[in-house]
């Protein structure tokens, strides 16, 4: 495996960062996850301008461009010989002080990682997840954007480890008003009478790039889909609930805090939601190029 490093390739095992670095020290900067399929990658530009959007939030300059950014990404995917895979693309505020002064930090640094990735295991994309509800909170907007992908995804993690020993795979976020977030790494839908509802990005969910592909092909097939503030009950109550991720991709959900989703089993509409994303992912992206 080859890594990219501010303008150079290191060995899996020889890729490293100062310990001085703010993104270590403080969780400062920012991240994209962005997936490739058949030679192309999916969303590219859509991943970097968010990722641009975030460095803008928080202060943080890139030093590099958005094109630069692309050209580098592909020039990774095809340095690890891959066709289909994931990139983990960071930018950390770089080296600095042992205090939290970002502007210590003179030059930022890239970071992209290409390789294989299965979040879940095949099985569950036949058969759906368990949800349980979690008591970690998405933080409020107040606090930081959940808009804003950062590098610091601690309350994610929290929330992971109380949906692993819940015995469940994945957990339910909510924000500090009790209304639904998302998950700990995925957006949700909820189906109910041939409808979907999604909780909007106020609600403490990230503006997700998966979640607008749903949004696309919603309009493409005639499903109604709209955002709306949501609570446990309007999943307990729901005919169908899936996931979306740029890893995860699109997962039905089918149990929440016991509660069997509909007949707790995914159901037709996922499964529809399902094939579209599959035939858009694999046919559409930017070439990796040879």
């Amino acid at each position: 495996m080859h890594i990219y490093i501010d303008g150079e390739y290191f060995a899996k095992q020889d890729a490293r960062i100062s310990v001085f670095d703010h993104g270590l020290l403080y969780g400062d900067g920012i991240f994209e996850g962005i997936r490739f399929y058949n030679g192309r990658v999916f969303r590219l530009q859509e991943h970097i301008r968010r990722l641009f959007i975030s460095a803008k939030a928080i202060l943080l300059e890139i030093g590099m461009s958005e094109d630069e950014i692309v050209t580098a990404v592909c020039a990774t995917i095809r340095r690890n010989e891959l066709v289909d895979g994931y990139v983990r693309l960071l930018v950390t505020r770089g080296v600095g002080s042992l205090g939290l002064n970002p502007f210590a930090c003179k030059k930022a640094s890239v970071i992209i990682i290409a390789d294989k990735i299965a979040l879940y295991p095949e099985e569950k994309y036949q058969v759906g997840l368990k949800l349980i509800t979690c008591s970690s909170r998405r933080p409020a907007p107040d606090a930081l954007s959940p808009s804003v992908k950062s590098l610091n995804y601690l309350n994610n993690v929290m929330a992971k480890v109380e949906a692993i020993h819940g015995n469940a795979e994945e957990g339910l976020m909510l924000n500090a008003q009790g209304y639904i977030a998302e998950c700990t790494g995925d957006n949700i839908f909820v189906v109910r009478d041939g409808k979907i509802v999604t909780p909007p990005s106020s609600a403490g969910a990230l503006p997700g790039i998966t979640r607008d592909v749903i949004f696309e092909i919603a309009g493409e097939i005639g499903i109604e889909l709209r955002e709306a503030e949501l609570t446990k009950y309007d999943i307990y109550a729901a005919d169908e609930c899936f996931l979306t991720g740029t890893a995860a991709e699109v997962i039905a959900a089918v149990e929440l805090d016991r509660r069997p989703i509909g007949d707790g089993k995914p159901g037709p509409i996922t499964a529809r939601f399902i094939k579209c994303f599959r035939e858009h992912a694999g046919s559409e992206g930017v070439e990796i190029g040879d």
